[in-house]
Parts: C-alpha cells; structure tokens; sequence
C-alpha cells in the first residue's frame, strides 16, 4: 500500500512508500502463524488414532503411555522458557528455532525403530511445539495493538476447530492407507510452508540480551512443571492417588516451585517475572484461563465418551458429534472479537462465558440414558459459546496486562496455565468418572460389574460390544452416572471463574481505535495507556509495531490490523 498527502500550495502529492506495511506481507504472516497454529493443535490429535497400529509394529506396550508423556512434559516444561528467550533475543528466530526443534523431532518420531527411540523423539517434539502457540501469540502481540487484536480470534479459534475435529479423521485415514510413520511425516510440509513464509516477510526488530539466562530459575520450573503433570498423568491410572510415587512428586513439585519464586525473586532476567502478577487482570486472567483449560478438556474427554458408551455413536461419529460445541465456540469467538475491536469494551465476555460455561455444564450433567443426541447437541452449544466468549479474551486481556518488554512470558503464562488447567481437568474429572462408573457398575452388574471396570473404567466400543446385554445395559447406567459427576464438579469449578470474571476491570486496550468507528473530524490519538502500566509502554508498543512493518511511521499499527 502507498498512501500519499497533498500538500497545502496544491503540489504534486509526495509518495510516503514507508507510512505503512504491506497488506500482502501480513496477510502472509498471518497465513504462517495460523498454519503454526494447526501444527501445534493437529500433532496429538493425529497420532492418538495411529497409537495400536505404532504399538503392533514396535512392540513395548507398557511404555506405550510415555510417548504422549514425553511429549507431555516436554511441552509444557519448555513453554515459559521459549516466552522468556523471545523476549531477550528477539521473537522471530526463537519462533524459527522452535519450529525447526518440532520438525526434527517429527522426522525423527517417523523413523524410529523401537518404542524408546519414539519417546526419546517425541520428547524433541514436544520441546519445539513449546515455542509453537506462544510465539505465535507473542508475535501477533508485537504485530497488532490489543485494541485491534479481537479481529483475529475467529480465525485463530476456528483453526483450532477445525484441528479439534479433523485430526482424529485425518490420523485414522493417513494410518490405514499411508501406515503411522506418516502421522509424524504429515508436519513436515505444514512446518516447510511456515518456516518459508515466516523468513520471508515477517520483520520484528533484532534484540540484545542484557542478561545472562536465569538456568538455576529455569531448572527448578522444569522439575515443578514436570512433577505436576506427571501426577495428574499417572494419579490414579499408573499408581494409586495415595501411593509412595505420587505423594513423592507432588512433594517434589511442592518444593521445586517454591524454591523457584525465591529465586526469582533475586535473578536479574527472571524466567517468570513475579511483577507481572501484581496487575489483577493478570492473575484474574491466569485464574480463569487454567480453569477454562480444565472444564474444555474435561468436557472434549467425556462427551465422546458418553456418545459411544451410552448413545451408540461410532469413535468418528462421537468426532463430528461435537461440532455443536465447536462451531458456537468458533461462531462466538469471532463476534466477541470483532464486538472488542469495535468497542474496546471486553469486561461482558468474561462475566457471559463463564455464566455459560456453568449453565452448559450443569446442563451436560443431567443428561441420561434416554437423553437424545438433539438435546445434548444444545447442551454442547451452550458451552461451546462460554468457552468462545473466554478463548482469546483471556490472552487478549494478559496481553494488554503487561508491558511490551513482558509480552512473551505474559503469552507463555497464560499458555502455561491453560496447559496445566487441561492437565488438571483430565486428571481430576477422570479420577471422579472412573469412581463413579466403578461403583455403578458394582451396583447394577455385581461381581461381574466389578471385574469388568477393574482394568479401566473407560471401555472402547469393541470391548463394550463383547459384554453380555444386562452388562452392556449397567454400563450404559454407569457411564451416564459418572458424567453426571464429572460435568457437575466442572458446574462448580466453573462459578470459581465467574467470581473472578466479576473482579476483572475494564482497562482501556492499547492500540486506537479503528477508523470505521471514530467520529468524523477525529484521528487515532494513539496508544492508550492504562493505569496499570508504565507510561512509556504504548511508546514502546508502537516502536516494535514500526519495526515489525519494516521502518514504518508511528501511525503505521492501523494499516496492520486493517490488512487481513
């Protein structure tokens, strides 16, 4: 795009080539992250289908458990270190190097010969995508001002959707017609296309590290993160909640993580910087993110289940039985952030998602056995739309939270905790589900109940096939019982956000207002600055916006957000 003035005696106007950025170039950068994203989404989700076919090739089935751990663990251990070296070295390599460490690790998982070696790479695997969705989050934060940042969660939501619902699809299909090697390979062209175009036209400005790297900080996050996720892992499936092992490694997080913030709190680049929780919108937004992740990977764990087990519904139908949720998620996303850009206001959306969280899962909880696939379509919908109004609100609103300088670790926070949140929510509604089921079972079926649901309380529609009819029947009971549990736990949990939402405050967004909505005879003022911040943040903010557009003028953020 070139703009140009007139000027006052009526001379020929003056070209300004460097007033703003190309809209192709962002549209291009826009591209590559969403591509990144769909990365970062599909990799889990294709491979979970290809697993018995991995384990009748490679054999070692009892350590068939640690090839989504290892990925696990790696991922979430190295997300707030990748936010933190985007920081201090600047995004778009430690982007780069991320995707770089994902692709080697995929080749690597595709051509492993026994099952240590595919543990072994997807723990590389998991290492890159830890970089993955924060330097995307955090690149779009240096890109595009909070203000005008709502535009984009449609399209980030929606390519969440749509890896939600087409990676079980495309793993199943890519494993019986191309063998699972492939489920790794397919990354490896997504990875190439991202990585060209990511080179290619996106600019952020090169940054100096003034700092050494805070390891002995990075170290104790790592054991605490780890042991935390390895006890809602292996809590109640591997060992017992009370065995020696978990009490063990809770102990073991305990310690790690508080010996982290003492460290912290004297290191000269904190890996997590402690005064980033001083802002309330910040910890509000951590508090509501981690239980968003808990309730939405909660509920993606045991509607399938309930639609096998207790509506008959086939493994890839119980997929597609959830584009009720999906598509008001991916619908009510789109709005709010578009509503968001348009007003500035955002303070609704939290108060409105978390109300209908809560009533989507109380709903979800009382469904039965006669409960027909419309209705539990329309209890799905409902939490679907709270979950849309919360998906990116909640990083919009951390984001916009912290300086420029803390954009990174802000991004890979509020990621953490989401990831810790599902980690959480699996773990915990799991433990309950299964008691649940377990008891029910005993109830209905007897002794046999009881042998059944023994090894797990989570049968596949082949095992559940072989059972006799009163059996099948008791289990039917059972499993709408235990969802009826684990929904309502999430009802309550939930009203623990909804108290938080109502505490939020409706800072002003950084970033003006689009040119749609000002008053005629008006013009942008700028970035506002919030009370909450340094006064020189939105300075700040628009020199890294200048940079990313390649030498254009201070006003140059508009044109960003408007390419798309």
């Amino acid at each position: 795009m070139v703009e140009t003035k007139k000027k006052p005696d009526g001379q020929t106007p003056a070209k300004q080539t460097k007033e703003a950025p190309q809209p192709r170039s962002v549209r291009v950068v826009m591209m590559a992250l969403m591509v990144t994203i769909l990365l970062a989404m599909l990799d889990n989700m294709i491979v979970s289908p290809a697993m018995p076919t991995i384990v009748g090739d490679l054999g070692g089935m009892e350590h068939l458990s640690w090839v989504v751990t290892a990925y696990m663990l790696a991922t979430a251990a190295s997300t707030p270190i990748w936010g933190k070296l985007g920081d201090m070295y600047g995004r778009k390599g430690v982007f780069l190097t991320s995707i770089v460490i994902f692709l080697a690790g995929s080749a690597l998982s595709g051509m492993a010969q026994d099952m240590g070696q595919l543990i072994g790479f997807r723990a590389v695997q998991g290492l890159g995508a830890g970089g993955l969705m924060v330097g995307v989050m955090a690149i779009i934060g240096e890109l595009v001002s909070p203000r005008e940042r709502g535009k984009y969660m449609g399209m980030m939501t929606g390519v969440m959707a749509v890896a939600m619902i087409g990676g079980p699809l495309v793993g199943g299909t890519i494993t019986d017609h191309l063998g699972w090697r492939w489920a790794f390979y397919i990354n490896l062209p997504l990875g190439a296309v991202a990585l060209a175009m990511v080179t290619a036209v996106l600019h952020l400005p090169k940054k100096k590290a003034k700092g050494r790297i805070d390891y002995l900080g990075a170290a104790l996050l790592t054991v605490g993160i780890s042991s935390l996720v390895l006890v809602t892992t292996w809590g109640g499936t591997e060992y017992a909640w009370s065995s020696t092992v978990i009490m063990e490694l809770i102990a073991i997080g305990i310690v790690a993580l508080i010996s982290f913030v003492i460290v912290q709190k004297k290191a000269a680049e904190p890996i997590l910087p402690l005064h980033i929780f001083r802002n309330l919108n910040f910890t509000l937004m951590s508090l509501i993110g981690f239980i968003t992740g808990f309730l939405m990977f909660g509920a993606m764990l045991f509607l399938p289940l309930y639609q096998q087990a207790v509506q008959g519904a086939s493994a890839t139908n119980s997929g597609l039985l959830l584009l009720p949720m999906l598509l008001s998620m991916m619908v009510v996303s789109f709005f709010s952030g578009r509503f968001t850009t348009s007003t500035g206001k955002y303070k609704i959306f939290p108060i409105a998602g978390t109300i209908l969280m809560v009533v989507g899962l109380f709903l979800l909880s009382q469904m039965d056995t006669e409960t027909t696939r419309f209705t539990a379509g329309v209890y799905m919908a409902v939490l679907g739309a709270g979950m849309g109004c919360l998906m990116q609100i909640t990083m919009l609103v951390v984001q916009n939270s912290v300086e420029m300088k803390d954009m990174g670790v802000a991004s890979s926070s509020a990621t953490l905790f989401r990831t810790l949140g599902s980690s959480f929510g699996v773990a915990i509604m799991g433990a309950l589900f299964n008691s649940r089921v377990e008891h029910t079972m005993s109830e209905r079926a007897g002794q046999l109940g009881g042998k059944v649901t023994e090894q797990s309380a989570q049968l596949d529609a082949a095992s559940l096939a072989k059972l006799p009819l009163p059996v099948q029947d008791a289990y039917q009971h059972a499993v709408s019982a235990g969802t009826h549990s684990a929904f309502l736990l999430g009802a309550i949990i939930g009203v623990v956000a909804l108290i938080a939402a109502f505490f939020v405050k409706e800072v002003a967004l950084r970033g003006a207002a689009p040119k749609d909505s000002e008053p005629k005879g008006t013009e942008s003022k700028g970035t506002e600055s919030s009370d909450s911040e340094p006064k020189d943040s939105g300075s700040e903010s628009e020199k890294l916006a200048e940079g990313a557009a390649g030498d254009a003028a201070p006003g140059a953020r508009e044109p960003v957000a408007e390419a798309v």
